[in-house]
């Protein structure tokens, strides 16, 4: 009951997921991303919290994301109480939406780019949150909706952060989550900087702006320094 988006790029092994649901805390049971590997959203009506460990590993090992989402799917008896979604290193993305979640399920996915959800206030909701993140992120954003290969705008990962927010915001101005729209989360992993990762357990009032409030306070120079004093590997 939960509605989701994932990015790779293929060239620099970025990932990134966005997350919201009319449920408490997200962030802490449906996205999972790894740079230069892939991600998982797992959802639904009844999350299973062990299909990103399955996933991670079989992607490790060189499976694609059909064929990593196939293994958790197979050995699962609750399959169709879940969704979930997968990306792999290359870009491509796999989905398994089983029979019993509740409606509005749907899903959209392009290279490089997937969207999916339940519980939904219709299926626009999730074409918003694809399409607001490709026109923020691609030059080339109406061919990609047409399933050619995403050329990225040469800043865009500066901004990577701000277009999943406006692309949460393009969402739940379709309706989001027919419940409303309570937790929100995203991250970010990549080579060339520290992780983010941004939750807004509960909300309820405007959860995308709790979320840009946050990101301003990621964006301030003291925060900003210590983010870029820490690590990359």
């Amino acid at each position: 009951m939960t509605l989701s988006l994932l990015h790779v790029h293929p060239a620099t092994g970025t990932v990134a997921a966005l997350t919201a649901t009319g449920g408490v805390a997200v962030g802490g049971y449906v996205h999972h991303v790894w740079r230069g590997v892939g991600a998982c959203v797992t959802q639904g009506r009844v999350t299973h919290p062990w299909y990103p460990d399955g996933v991670r590993r079989a992607l490790e090992q060189g499976e694609d994301a059909r064929g990593a989402l196939a293994r958790q799917v197979y050995a699962d008896k609750g399959a169709s109480l879940r969704q979930c979604l997968v990306m792999d290193a290359r870009g491509r993305a796999a989905l398994h939406s089983g029979a019993d979640n509740l409606d509005t399920v749907a899903s959209c996915c392009y290279p490089g780019v997937a969207a999916a959800g339940n519980l939904l206030a219709s299926a626009k909701v999730v074409e918003a949150l694809a399409h607001a993140f490709v026109d923020t992120c691609c030059s080339n954003a109406d061919a990609v909706r047409q399933g050619a290969t995403p050329e990225y705008r040469d800043d865009y990962e500066a901004y990577l952060l701000e277009g999943l927010i406006d692309a949460l915001e393009a969402a739940l101005a379709e309706g989001g989550d027919v419940r409303g729209t309570r937790s929100a989360a995203l991250r970010i992993e990549s080579f060339s900087q520290a992780p983010l990762d941004l939750r807004v357990d509960w909300c309820e009032g405007d959860i995308a702006g709790e979320l840009r409030a946050l990101a301003r306070r990621v964006r301030a120079p003291a925060f900003a320094d210590f983010l870029a004093s820490l690590p990359r590997r």
